[in-house]
């Protein structure tokens, strides 16, 4: 049985594994829609695999990635010696990192070449089976503002923008108990989400934030604006105060267990915005941004398409 085959891949005519992707060139693929050669990334929907080894848990993990403009998912793990994958994070990886993340040595390819790709080996291939959409998209599982908590402790969360160093944001997740998986991953927020019963929008009760469920598409700092500026046009929700949230407000939404879409986020916010724009510009140059799938704090410079749009505002 083919690698395709076994991860049950639709199109599998067009399944190949890109060996010259890492976690950093992807990055900057994606995000300028093209990389070094300008001409890769011909469409939305077409999509890219290759493997890399994550090293955000120990032991380090070989993985292989499915990626396109708007999504990225990891499709299995692979069961490869652990020797070749420490080697691997001991060296850098084949280029240089993306956080914990590397591209693969010669050796593992030569490895997955052999045991993986040619002749696939079922018992070295580890699925991750992602659950679907929830049927019905305006059940959210929350409860109403009618059932309000005795024992809520309201925070008050800084909602106006500012410059903030990686120094600067890593201090900021410890003081507030923020979860991130990089910078303080014993961390934990507890917020108290209630459905406004409007098939769009949820509300913190403990951080006076409404939010939108759902967002845009991946866009850069100009457009994710003017995707802000369109909701307070066409008064969404019926206000007309929306806005981008800055990195405590979007921190105070990530969670440390990951939920069925494989986020770091309540289930009732859509899966197709799993890395957002903040408000925040970095010092000393570049944008803010939460990924709740990698559980961690990023930064990029936002001029070129590489965040999605999702919006808050204070009730």
């Amino acid at each position: 049985m083919g690698l395709a085959n076994l991860l049950d891949i639709g199109d599998r005519q067009k399944f190949t594994i890109d060996w010259e992707i890492t976690p950093t060139y992807s990055f900057t693929m994606f995000e300028s829609w093209g990389g070094k050669d300008g001409e890769r990334i011909r469409n939305n929907d077409e999509k890219f695999y290759y493997f890399y080894v994550d090293a955000w848990e120990s032991p380090a993990a070989l993985c292989l990635m499915e990626r396109g403009i708007k999504h990225a998912r990891i499709l299995a793990r692979i069961n490869a010696p652990q020797e070749l994958i420490d080697e691997c994070v001991a060296a850098g990886g084949r280029s240089s990192s993306l956080d914990r993340s590397y591209g693969i040595t010669p050796a593992i390819r030569e490895w997955l070449v052999r045991t993986v790709v040619d002749e696939t080996d079922s018992s070295l291939v580890k699925p991750i089976i992602t659950a679907p959409e929830p049927t019905d998209p305006y059940e959210t599982g929350l409860p109403t503002s009618a059932e309000l908590p005795d024992d809520l402790q309201p925070v008050q969360l800084r909602n106006e923008p500012a410059f903030f160093s990686g120094d600067q944001v890593a201090q900021l997740a410890k003081t507030k108990k923020f979860f991130d998986a990089k910078r303080n991953p014993g961390g934990t927020f507890t917020n108290y989400l209630v459905d406004n019963n409007d098939g769009q929008t949820v509300t913190d009760l403990r951080t006076s934030l409404m939010w939108h469920r759902q967002g845009c598409d991946i866009v850069n700092i100009k457009r994710v604006r003017k995707y802000v500026d369109g909701l307070n046009l066409e008064k969404f929700g019926s206000h007309d105060n929306w806005r981008l949230p800055t990195i405590d407000e979007a921190l105070s939404l990530m969670e440390p267990v990951e939920n069925h879409a494989g986020l770091h986020l309540h289930p009732c916010f859509s899966r197709q915005q799993p890395f957002i724009f903040t408000s925040d510009q970095r010092r000393p140059g570049g944008y803010w941004f939460v990924d709740y799938k990698q559980g961690a704090v990023f930064w990029a410079s936002g001029t070129i398409p590489g965040g999605f749009g999702r919006a808050c505002r204070s009730v």
